[in-house]
């Protein structure tokens, strides 16, 4: 697969584009000024002790306060789950479902959050999850300093493995090389998936650069007043370096002269092998444009997603969960319907996995697959869709199809999606994605009239609506209004008003201007 990184990097933002097959896949973003906190580690202090929900508020001199959960400071390892190697290497269900077992009576077990943390307490935290809408940061106790191939964790005595590192020879190989290396064995290392067929020299660079790395930010905890800030992780260009940039990239390309030099040095120190792949942009034409990463970003912000076939996707992102429904659309196929309803869920399974990854959306994800009746075809789905979720670096786990052919799975959410960090509600409709019809609002002026005809003695009336409204009032309902004028013996001027939202409207008394009001038919974005 050809892999490229694309830098775009002005006074406005800077983003990074990972494409694959250049199609894109990923896309990082930071904005000038709005630097993301993923990562930063605060001296806080706890500001107030939760025990019916086992948590914690801790000031970190954020504007809000930060989340802590009991099970971000108790010392269990469940968080870690993805990166362990059981002993006897057997990945089968019955071993899952007593590793489940266990993780359940280890919670059970958890201390109380009043005998961990009191008010007023300082304690050394890490961000674990961006602040989203209304909600502040999570933070951990746990400190995790990632590396280039190591993941260094001072807080816990543990040697963990990536998953995505398959083979179990070489898991066990990573194993007891970081078992031999480990200069203090209070303190765990994660072994990353970028770790795979390297030796010791890489680690031994890794864990003398963490390992002093900690040494700094613990001097310096020590002499900081809570709150504040101890530690800032790097920012979206190097985090990319340092997460994405491996040698399966064929080569990075960015755009500022500046941002160049900037990566150049900063290779220098840590992977001077990899400079030869980095490359400067220099055309006029925008780069982003240049490799259709613009059109690329907009298509990911729609709603529905066509697929090559002509079938497609429909994407709907709620607070709770995030719903994909998987559609034939003008794909008819040329064989049994099966086969058809086969080929059109298996060339979903890869847009889907790609589009999560790209709008990066987490937390509880339902896939709407088309019906199948075969077997063997639902498992067909659902290994596709676990193979092509390999790719994603966020943690991810898929359950089996449901008896109503629905695929529910969950993604480790970290920071707002890609749509949340673009976009905004629409001020028209407040983000409801509907409005009552012209129809509808008409019918409800055409009720209110009727009320004020018995309320009010109100011989002359004004509707003013918006122009949508008022001019179906004037067309399509023109003879219900004239039925009013008869029945009630009033007159009824009908006015269209350009500010007014479709669903708004207001009856005036041209007696003495006054706002005829029923009811609450100005709706709340007034």
């Amino acid at each position: 697969m050809l892999k490229e990184i694309i830098v775009n990097e002005d006074e406005y933002e800077s983003r990074a584009a990972l494409l694959e097959n250049k199609v894109l896949s990923e896309l990082f973003i930071e904005r000038k000024g709005e630097r993301y906190i993923l990562g930063n580690i605060y001296k806080g202090k706890v500001t107030s002790v939760l025990p019916g929900m086992q948590a914690a508020f801790v000031d970190i001199g954020l504007a809000r306060n930060a989340f802590l959960h009991v099970s971000d400071i108790a010392h269990h390892l469940e968080e870690y789950d993805e990166f362990e190697v059981n002993n006897d290497n057997n990945d089968n269900e019955e071993t899952k479902a007593s590793t489940r077992k266990q993780g359940e009576h280890k919670k059970s077990e958890q201390p109380s959050i009043r005998d961990l943390l009191k008010k007023g307490q300082e304690i050394l935290v890490q961000i674990d999850k961006e602040p989203m809408d209304t909600k502040g940061p999570r933070v951990t106790a746990y400190i995790t300093l990632p590396g280039r191939y190591l993941v260094y964790m001072p807080t816990v005595d543990h040697i963990g493995v990536s998953r995505k590192i398959e083979n179990e020879a070489e898991r066990q190989r990573l194993k007891e090389i970081m078992e031999r290396l480990r200069p203090n064995k209070g303190h765990g290392f994660i072994v990353r998936t970028a770790a795979e067929g390297k030796g010791e020299e890489e680690f031994k660079a890794d864990i003398k650069f963490l390992a002093e790395h900690w040494e700094q930010i613990n001097k310096r905890s020590l002499n900081a007043s809570a709150p504040c800030l101890i530690h800032e992780d790097l920012g979206l260009i190097f985090k990319v370096i340092r997460d994405v940039f491996t040698q399966e990239v064929s080569q990075f390309i960015v755009d500022s002269k500046d941002g160049y030099d900037r990566i150049l040095a900063f290779l220098d120190s840590l992977l001077p092998a990899l400079k030869s792949k980095v490359k400067l942009y220099d055309k006029d034409e925008p780069i982003f444009e240049a490799y259709s990463i613009e059109k690329q970003i907009k298509k990911a912000l729609r709603q529905k997603i066509w697929l090559k076939s002509g079938g497609h996707i429909v994407i709907n992102q709620t607070e709770a969960l995030v719903s994909i429904d998987v559609n034939t659309g003008k794909y008819v196929g040329k064989e049994n319907a099966d086969d058809t309803i086969l080929k059109t869920n298996m060339e979903a399974t890869g847009e889907i996995a790609r589009q999560i990854r790209l709008r990066d959306m987490g937390g509880i994800i339902i896939i709407d697959f088309i019906d199948m009746d075969k077997e063997d075809h639902k498992t067909k789905v659902l290994k596709s869709m676990e193979d092509a979720l390999k790719r994603d670096r966020s943690r991810t786990n898929i359950l089996q199809i449901t008896e109503l052919g629905l695929v529910e799975m969950t993604r480790q959410r970290t920071k707002p999606s890609l749509t949340s960090m673009l976009c905004r509600p629409c001020p028209y409709c407040q983000g409801d994605g509907v409005v009552l019809s012209e129809d509808s609002t008409s019918i409800s002026i055409l009720r209110d009239i009727k009320m004020i005809g018995r309320k009010f003695n109100e011989k002359h009336i004004k509707v003013m609506a918006s122009s949508p409204v008022a001019f179906s009032l004037m067309e399509e309902f023109n003879h219900k209004i004239k039925e009013l004028e008869t029945r009630l013996r009033m007159t009824i001027d009908i006015e269209e008003d350009l500010d007014l939202h479709i669903e708004d409207y207001r009856v005036i008394s041209m007696r003495d201007q006054r706002e005829l009001s029923l009811s609450d038919n100005i709706s709340e974005r007034t």
